[in-house]
């Protein structure tokens, strides 16, 4: 087709004339020709982000011996059977998030500072989806138990989280209510009333003054990231769906209560795979609630929030039910990992292999807000040249050893880096550089960890 008659196409030039001097334009996904949706990579990239709130009980989760002959830690211990398809890493912190608590979520995938006056940057997810958007019907994924998406765009802006299942199901694989043609009637009117809004602005911006057009210029940005997905259905409203086998369908097109958590972690699984499978979008990131509200466990006998037991103030039993829950959020995550490994991408490969997955939190010890030795585990991409099968830890040289026997000495090194240059946005680089971003600097990276 020549791409040059689709008249939802933007010249970027013009969009720059029409939109003044308040918003600079990237190279945006509406200016990608509509068929190059269609030529596939031979090699499909992808990457998944989870997020575990509150960071863990350390004590039971970290591994004490870098290299290949690592122990697997009591709570790590459901990820054995995945030795030779995972890293777990230790030692790595963001200096912006440093002191700032629960605010760490905001900063994870971004490696952005933290502070009054601060502004946040864009996610790695999404500058992930700059490259593989023009593939995928959906530029990415982003879900959320409760709170907020870790998705972050280019201009500071968080984007939505979806929750229900039943919800991210319908938003993948149903046909629009009413018919496309309906479905195309719809989209062109909200674009209609985009432009509408975008004319009234140039008008008033004359008008503004410089805290005006700060705020104006979020505004701008929102209604250009809704331009953008409308747009980009539009386009696709003539592209079918895909096939959903009846047994997927019945196991994922369905609404799961919180209380039921082992059972909604994994179905959320269940359909980053198919997404995955079907090559729908290639990025997706899962947050299990944030630092203030992540549930709790009844079906484990964990009645606490996650933030309660992380402020465990040294009981016990507290302790207790923190190290399991952390151990069932890692057991689910390796539910992940073994659905990545049985099933097959349209081209025949195993999903593991070409799919990079980063499990982990932005806090390392929820009772004194620990930023620093951040639990994380990278897993998967081997088809995209990772190689795994030991405990990468960048505490090694800089301290005098793990201490789990003095909790005090432990827990400091949760809290103050011991080695200030290992900075997590240098992981987050190597993964955006793996994904085929072409870029040797992300967040405050200072280079690329080597894996």
């Amino acid at each position: 087709m020549n791409f040059l008659s689709q008249s939802w196409l933007l010249d970027r030039r013009h969009a720059l004339r029409a939109l003044g001097s308040c918003i600079a334009l990237p190279f945006l996904e509406c200016m990608v020709p509509l068929r190059a949706a269609e030529e596939k990579t031979e090699t499909p990239k992808r990457s998944a982000f989870i997020y575990l709130a509150n960071g863990v009980h350390s004590l039971n989760y970290q591994i004490t011996t870098p290299g290949k002959d690592y122990q697997f830690s009591r709570s790590l211990k459901p990820l054995e059977k995945h030795r030779d398809s995972i890293t777990p890493i230790s030692g790595l912190h963001h200096p912006g998030a440093l002191s700032h608590h629960h605010n760490c979520i905001s900063v994870w995938l971004t490696g952005g500072k933290l502070g009054p006056s601060d502004r946040n940057t864009i996610s790695v997810d999404q500058k992930m989806a700059e490259v593989t958007a023009k593939h995928t019907r959906y530029s990415s994924m982003e879900i959320a138990i409760t709170q907020d998406s870790l998705a972050w765009t280019a201009d500071g802006i968080r984007l939505p989280a979806m929750r229900r299942c039943s919800e991210i199901f319908a938003s993948l694989f149903e046909e629009p209510k009413g018919g496309k043609g309906a479905q195309r009637r719809a989209l062109r009117r909200k674009g209609s009333v985009l432009d509408a809004n975008l004319a009234e602005v140039r008008q008033l911006e004359q008008k503004m003054g410089s805290a005006d057009k700060g705020r104006m210029e979020q505004y701008l940005t929102s209604v250009r990231e809704a331009e953008i997905r409308t747009r980009r259905a539009d386009a696709w409203l003539d592209t079918p769906l895909p096939t959903i086998s009846p047994a997927d369908r019945q196991k994922t097109n369905r609404d799961i209560a919180h209380t039921m958590a082992g059972d909604y972690f994994r179905t959320v699984y269940d359909l980053i795979v198919l997404a995955f499978q079907t090559d729908l979008t290639r990025v997706a990131t899962f947050s299990l609630g944030g630092e203030g509200d992540a549930i709790s466990i009844p079906e484990i006998g964990i009645t606490e929030s996650r933030h309660q037991l992380s402020h465990h103030g040294g009981d016990l039993g507290y302790m207790e039910k923190l190290t399991n829950y952390d151990t069932f959020a890692i057991e689910q995550y390796s539910y992940f990992l073994t659905r990545l490994a049985e099933t097959k991408d349209l081209n025949g490969k195993p999903l593991l292999g070409t799919t990079m997955s980063l499990f982990g939190s932005g806090m390392s010890y929820g009772h004194s807000h620990g930023n620093a030795n951040l639990p994380l585990v990278l897993a998967g991409g081997s088809d995209l040249g990772l190689k795994h099968g030991t405990h990468l830890d960048f505490n090694q040289g800089h301290f005098k050893g793990y201490q789990l026997d003095k909790p005090g000495e432990h827990y400091n090194l949760c809290s103050r880096p011991a080695n200030p240059n290992a900075y997590m946005s240098s992981l987050l680089l190597l993964m955006a550089q793996r994904m085929g971003v072409e870029t040797d600097k992300f967040g405050d990276s200072n280079k690329a960890i080597e894996l």
